[in-house]
């Protein structure tokens, strides 16, 4: 009877303790994690850094993030002699997968491309690698 107790108690500190500390969280959300970002997309360059994000942390220097991209594209317009052109650094959101590895990153991101009077309106995908500071 004795040990019973001994065996109870011990249960009972063991479950009190867990709920104490308590695990933490593997996805989450971010607000900003400090990556910087260059990469090809849409035959130009872009610069971004992560922007809102759902992050799933798998290894204590590891994770992946979903979410926005707030960019900087470099592209030159090819348009005809005489014509109007944009100017070659325009601000982008995209969308994508950015995956962290200690310092490194890398992303798979898109980008919507609007509609002109010469082309339809699609979805770009790129390529970038990154450093996480």
């Amino acid at each position: 009877m004795d040990q019973m107790k001994k065996l109870l108690t011990v249960c009972l500190l063991l479950m009190i303790s867990s709920q104490m500390y308590g695990q933490e969280k593997i996805v989450k959300g971010s607000l900003f994690e400090g990556i910087v970002v260059a990469g090809y997309a849409d035959h130009g360059a872009y610069i971004n850094c992560t922007g809102p994000a759902l992050k799933y942390t798998f290894a204590p220097k590891s994770c992946l993030l979903v979410g926005l991209l707030p960019s900087l594209k470099l592209k030159e317009d090819q348009v005809d002699p005489g014509k109007p052109k944009n100017s070659w650094i325009t601000p982008s959101l995209g969308f994508g997968l950015t995956a962290v590895f200690r310092h490194i990153a890398i992303q798979l991101p898109a980008f919507y491309t609007a509609k002109t009077s010469a082309a339809d309106g699609k979805w770009r995908l790129g390529v970038g690698m990154g450093y996480k500071f």
